[in-house]
């Protein structure tokens, strides 16, 4: 029986192993001192394994969110009811490196970084809900407002599930009860 040969590449990378690797460097050194080619080495990877993955550092932390927030404007574009399809957004998101970098934001070192990248995901998150909102016949400067809020309420919402200040919600809960603030 012949046994099967191994080549010497380095061991199959995933985004779950790249990001592990990075939240123990941005837990053991802070985010600015940590390099991709720390995270890298740490994961046993090559550096174009990262960018496979990911397009920068930041990104890292995000990934998991950005997939769910693509699965949610998928069905805003499809014309899924609103509400529904910013609540599916944590329907598939779970605790990953940006819950913990949220709770773990001082250690890391990573606060500014973090808020600077929560509003460009709101931001972005803003655009699709206006977008729809303005299909669905609102007038520009209503859906604008309107999509403001909502985005906010879904970015208020992870932070709260993520920093437990939610008390042990499900996200998708959390979520639900945000968005409900913001169509008041």
């Amino acid at each position: 029986m012949a046994s099967e040969s191994r080549s010497g590449r380095p061991r199959v990378s995933s985004r779950e192993v790249l990001a592990e690797a990075a939240c123990e460097l941005f837990l053991e050194q802070g985010y600015d001192d940590t390099s991709v080619s720390d995270i890298t080495r740490r994961a046993g990877v090559s550096r174009s394994s990262f960018f496979n993955y990911f397009a920068a550092k930041s990104d890292v932390l995000w990934s998991g969110f950005d997939e769910q927030v693509a699965v949610g404007v998928d069905l805003l574009r499809d014309d899924a009811e609103v509400a529904s399809a910013l609540i599916e957004i944590g329907a598939g998101l779970r605790p990953d490196a940006l819950a913990l970098a949220i709770t773990n934001a001082e250690a890391m070192g990573i606060g500014a970084e973090l808020d600077r990248d929560r509003a460009v995901r709101q931001f972005r998150l803003q655009r699709e809900i206006a977008a729809r909102l303005t299909r669905d016949g609102m007038p520009a400067l209503g859906a604008e407002v309107h999509a403001g809020a909502l985005a906010a309420a879904v970015l208020a919402a992870v932070w709260a599930w993520a920093d437990r200040t939610a008390a042990g919600h499900p996200l998708a809960e959390v979520l639900a009860a945000a968005i409900a603030l913001a169509d008041d």
